[in-house]
């Protein structure tokens, strides 16, 4: 794990830190024999080339964190690629990351805007969910003021379309018999009115020098105690 060798550029222009580990065998003796010199120092120069293809197409935040095992795996099956287009007898069995962090000079600082990125994300999924739940309410809030101002609506519509034909009623009834409906309406007028009055009634043609007073309010109280004292 040499500095210079570990530390890998990203695809997004940053810098991390890789040690990874390559276990191979020989699969055909005579190609290991005949086709290449020095295996290990042309495997180990291969894995290098090969990490930091994937690595430079690939972003920090994924190469650190749930990417780990697509660029292993990648970076396994480049290899063998090449090791077979140079037909060394040599198969790959495993490449295994061993580290993959940012490099030591800026790793608190890194956490930090790991840290930092985790509580962005987290309010935005705290003001998500407050919004999935305010906005069905208001939704339905809103549709319940609209319903209840539609049957207002409705309510006053029909209050006033009786008024009008019952107008139109005792119109008609008016052209007919004007005396008689003119009557009617008097008496009708005056019965709501007096309705919850107190009534006296004086008979002004009594002749006989004393006033004819007949108290209705008083006859009626006396006559509910009657009542009620039976």
């Amino acid at each position: 794990n040499v500095d210079e060798e570990s530390l890998m550029l990203t695809g997004d222009e940053n810098i991390v830190d890789i040690n990874f580990v390559v276990q191979w065998f020989v699969s055909d003796a005579a190609k290991y024999v005949f086709n290449i010199r020095n295996p290990e120092k042309n495997i180990k120069d291969s894995a290098e080339s090969v990490m930091r293809e994937v690595i430079g197409k690939t972003n920090i935040d994924f190469a650190l964190a749930e990417g780990r095992d697509q660029v292993r795996q990648e970076a396994q099956e480049s290899l063998q690629k090449i090791l077979d287009s140079n037909e060394s007898g040599i198969t790959v069995s495993s490449l295994l990351l061993q580290k993959s962090d940012p490099p030591p000079a800026v790793i608190d600082d890194f956490k930090d805007v790991q840290r930092a990125r985790a509580d962005q994300e987290r309010l935005i999924n705290e003001a998500q969910a407050y919004a999935n739940r305010i906005v069905p309410e208001a939704k339905g809030e809103a549709s319940k003021v609209r319903e209840s101002a539609e049957a207002y609506k409705q309510e006053v519509i029909a209050i006033a379309d009786g008024a009008s034909k019952r107008f139109i009623s005792v119109y008609n009834e008016y052209k007919e018999a004007k005396d008689v409906t003119r009557r009617r309406i008097y008496l009708e007028t005056m019965e709501k009115v007096m309705q919850n009055m107190n009534k006296v009634i004086i008979d002004n043609d009594g002749g006989s020098g004393v006033l004819p007073y007949l108290p209705l309010p008083e006859l009626n109280k006396n006559l509910k105690n009657k009542s009620e004292a039976q």
